[in-house]
């Protein structure tokens, strides 16, 4: 959705428009639409239903097919379950595109040969979605998952549910979050979750940090570096062979402003209502030092988004799903598992729930594998469906 954000800091006469509201200063954000109305503080389904997204399912006693989760598995599956007509409605905790929809640029992605952003493949994905006709929910969490033959229901935080014959999870991965002293204080002010591009002009010819040394910390310091006056890399092994590949590292050592900074972490920042400065330690001798920064993006890696799950299906320790073959356990299935065939390759402990993308245990971790996943998903709910 388009927008313009504001620097209250910076510009005095929307500043002085704030101040004569009600809340003044004291309640941010605010938001104003050109019709003269203004939110504040809204939470994020209040704000997607004031831009006319949809945020509750139609009029539909159940679905064919629920998809939780939007990022590359959950779209793909939600356009060939559509398209191959199946009543089919994705839940979206935040926006389509989940963490490959914050990639600045996707350079591997099979048929884009200058690269994709993130963003607009997820923006193109979404419409062809909803062109087959499948319904889209954004801003809406899926808390559990209950059995209620022959349905598989999706309970919604406000309390909702959304029977469904069958149901795909695709909820990707949430983001780790920084060990570092204050580090909660800047967060929007400083310190962003991801690549955060709407920020980029914010930080032209200024100081960048980014904690990471996979695929997208690489692919945001190549985006920061046309803007920013230098980049700095904090990474905490010694090189960036073992997770990041080697297109990037070729272009991240011929950019003249990257610097990467190896066997370093950051264990504090600090500023007066902004980031103005980070602490990076050095192993193995823990020596610090305090540097100037105005920005620091933290790509330190994620964790399966399935606590909502717990109880429902089998997970490894690290709490990825388990499906197909992997769900045996001393040649058995799970005591979940009650048809009289054996799971299908995507299939989960609990007949007609399904896994793709990044949240299923042995996934490839990239783009183009979690697309092909939530395509081949369909094929076998089709399967299924012909069971129920």
């Amino acid at each position: 959705m388009p927008y313009q954000w504001v620097d209250l800091d910076t510009d005095a006469s929307t500043r002085k428009l704030i101040e004569s509201m009600p809340d003044g200063m004291t309640k941010l954000p605010v938001l104003l639409f050109a019709d003269g109305t203004t939110m504040v503080q809204p939470l994020p389904r209040e704000l997607a239903e004031r831009l006319g997204m949809q945020t509750h399912p139609k009029s539909v006693p159940f679905y064919q097919l629920v998809v939780i989760g939007g990022g590359p598995a959950g779209l793909a599956a939600a356009v060939y379950g559509a398209s191959e007509g199946l009543s089919t409605l994705l839940i979206e905790r935040d926006a389509p595109g989940g963490q490959a929809g914050t990639s600045s640029r996707i350079e591997n992605y099979l048929g884009f040969p200058n690269g994709v952003s993130g963003a607009d493949l997820a923006r193109r994905a979404t419409l062809q979605a909803k062109r087959f006709g499948a319904e889209i929910l954004s801003a809406q969490n899926v808390v559990e998952i209950r059995i209620r033959e022959p349905y598989r229901v999706a309970v919604l935080a406000d309390g909702s549910e959304v029977p469904a014959y069958a149901i795909l999870i695709a909820s990707g991965m949430e983001v780790r979050r920084l060990d570092a002293a204050r580090v909660d204080e800047f967060i929007g002010v400083g310190v962003y979750y991801g690549a955060a591009l709407s920020e980029a002009s914010t930080y032209r010819g200024k100081q960048i940090f980014i904690v990471g040394g996979a695929n997208s910390a690489g692919q945001g310091a190549i985006f920061f570096s046309r803007y920013a006056a230098r980049v700095t890399m904090v990474v905490r092994g010694p090189s960036l062979a073992a997770s990041m590949s080697r297109y990037l590292i070729d272009r991240i050592a011929d950019a003249a402003n990257i610097e990467v900074l190896f066997n370093t972490t950051i264990s504090a920042v600090a500023g007066n209502g902004r980031l103005e400065a980070v602490t990076l330690s050095q192993s193995p001798n823990g020596e610090e030092r305090q540097v100037n920064a105005d920005a620091l993006f933290v790509f330190i890696g994620s964790a399966p988004r399935t606590g909502f799950l717990s109880g429902i299906v089998d997970r490894d320790p690290q709490g990825f799903i388990l499906t197909g073959r992997d769900l045996l356990s001393d040649g058995k299935w799970p005591r979940s598992w009650t048809a009289a065939r054996d799971p299908f390759l995507f299939e989960t402990g609990v007949p007609g729930i399904f896994a793709a993308g990044d949240v299923r245990h042995g996934s490839g971790k990239r783009v183009a594998a979690a697309v092909g996943e939530g395509s081949a998903c369909v094929s076998m709910i089709h399967e299924y469906l012909e069971t129920v």
